[in-house]
Order: structure tokens, then sequence, then C-alpha cells
């Protein structure tokens, strides 16, 4: 599910490069939904697995879609649009998800066939439904490289803007200090338990 979803979030950017202007990631293969084209050998596989089996709060990530600005009609503003396309479209797939659930039939207590079909199924979709909304609002943390420090930088003005692009290189250090001191989950934790039960998932 996490390959998948992440796979469908590099594809949301590269698809809006596209529509924008910009054909890089699609000369590159990466205008598709093929998780091989987009995983990340340590980012999606590795460091997933050790969070995992050890319950330390590491990030995975997919390899990032290139884009050249140089070919962007308007290219602070396109490349916010850019970089907000991938958790829109983790948000979508978590709408999705909770529309499966919502319609799934209910099982009887005795449907012992029903029970074996339809709650895995079932466990299937909550899982989808939190890892998307997740995936969007971690991606949304305004901390460059993240996509909300990419889409604060294209709506701040300039000034502003620099302050944000100073940040990138620590980026990944402030995002671990906010992760081991509990203030990430402390920030997102109320956001995500209210999107949840918005969607009928808590």
């Amino acid at each position: 599910m996490l390959i998948a979803s992440l796979s469908v979030h590099e594809a949301a950017h590269a698809f809006a490069a596209f529509r924008l202007g910009d054909r890089t990631a699609e000369r590159l293969g990466r205008l598709s939904l093929n998780p091989v084209v987009h995983v990340d050998p340590i980012g999606t596989l590795l460091f997933p697995l050790i969070a995992i089996t050890t319950g330390l709060p590491l990030i995975g990530w997919a390899k990032p879609v290139p884009v050249d600005m140089r070919f962007l009609q308007h290219p602070t503003r396109d490349f916010a649009i850019i970089a907000a396309a991938g958790p829109a479209s983790n948000v979508a797939m978590a709408v999705l998800g909770a529309i499966g659930l919502a319609v799934l039939p209910g099982v009887a207590p005795g449907d012992i066939a029903g029970r074996a079909v339809l709650t895995p199924l079932f466990q299937f979709l909550d899982y989808f439904v939190i890892i998307n909304v997740l995936l969007a609002l971690f991606n949304m943390v305004p901390v460059p490289p993240l996509d909300g420090g990419n889409v604060l930088m294209g709506i701040l003005p300039a000034s502003g803007a620099r302050l944000v692009e100073l940040m990138r290189p620590y980026g990944f250090l402030i995002l671990y200090a906010l992760m081991l001191t509990g203030a990430l989950g402390t920030l997102l934790g109320p956001v995500a338990y209210f999107l949840l039960t918005l969607l009928g998932v808590r």
C-alpha cells in the first residue's frame, strides 16, 4: 500500500508538470503508475522496513520527480501547483478508500464465508485510508524538501521564499528533530484524527 500510494503521489507530480509545460519527467519515464520507476531502494524499501521492525520514526520517500522550471510559463506559481499535486493525490486516494469502506456490506454474525472475504478487505481499505492521510499531511509539512515547503515558496513573497529556501539543506535534520521530540506527532496528530473521523475511519 505504501509503495502504491507513493507511486501515485510521484506520478501526480509528473502529470502536473506535464500539463504545465515541463516534459522532463515524461521523457524520463516518470509519467507512470509503475512503482519500478518511482521506488527508491533506501527510502521506499529499506527505511520503511526498518521502521516497521524497530518502531523507529524513520522517513520514507520515493525518487523525487525532476522539474525544469525553465519550461513553466509561471515558474513560481506552477512549481507550487506541481508540489501540491502529490499530497492532493493522497487525499483523493483516501477519499476513494473511505467510499469503498462506506459501500461495503456489513457481515452477519454467522456468515463465516462473508467474514473471511470482507474482513481482510475492510482492513486493507482502513490501512489504505490511514496511510494516504498520513502521507498527505506529512508531505505538506512546510519544510523543504517536502512538498509543503515547495508550496510555501510558491505562495510567499520573494523575501519569505528566500528564507524557506535557506532551510533546504537542513530540512531532514529539522524533520528528524520534530519527530524525535514528538513535536511532529503533536502537530499532525489532531489533524490526522479529524480527517480520519471525517472520512469515517475513526
